[in-house]
């Protein structure tokens, strides 16, 4: 596990052949599986594997990324060559809970209130997930330009208590050769003991 942990990368290059369901069923399994605060689960995945439809999320989020305040957002989205989704033939789509679900236990209430953390928790199961059988992943922030549109969000028809958080992009990678492992903070941990 180690290992997997230390050699997964981001991948954005992928092969354009579509992995397989058995995999795809590896990899939501093991978001299945994450930890979630009171196990509330308060995940859904949309799963994408139109190639049409993953285009048409990065040109539109492309298009609302020109118009951002912030640099490299608009920087990238006028780039031609910028594929906000990786152009991989998979992509999941990772959305939390907004309403809270009350857990009754004999004299405690507890509610889920954590459902951000339970489900970059579920998505980086994943990640290690596709890196443990050879698949490519790619955690992606910038599609939240499109989630900001109700008319193009409605699309992924995601259920109303549930909003978009994130994507997670999936695909064999086109570059088999390892990147190296970028230098790490050691400056990061405090013992008191």
């Amino acid at each position: 596990m180690l290992n997997i942990i230390k050699n997964r990368r981001s991948v954005r290059s992928f092969k354009a052949e579509q992995i397989t369901d058995g995999e795809l069923d590896c990899i939501l399994e093991a978001a299945c599986c994450s930890p979630s605060g009171h196990n509330a689960q308060p995940w859904f995945f949309t799963v994408i594997q139109n190639k049409e439809f993953i285009d048409y999320i990065s040109l539109k989020t492309k298009l609302v990324m020109t118009g951002s305040g912030n640099e490299k957002a608009r920087r990238l989205g006028t780039s031609e060559n910028y594929h906000v989704l990786h152009a991989a033939p998979t992509v999941i789509i990772v959305s939390g809970k907004t309403e809270k679900s009350v857990i009754d236990l004999p004299g405690y209430e507890f509610s889920s209130y954590s459902p951000l953390a339970d489900c970059s928790a579920a998505i980086q199961n994943m990640l290690l997930a596709a890196e443990s059988i050879g698949i490519g992943s790619c955690w992606v922030g910038f599609v939240n330009y499109f989630f900001a549109l109700p008319e193009e969000a409605a699309k992924l028809k995601v259920p109303d208590n549930y909003r978009p958080l994130f994507a997670v992009c999936l695909g064999y990678k086109r570059n088999e050769t390892a990147m190296p492992l970028p230098v790490r903070k050691t400056d990061c941990v405090k013992y008191i003991r």
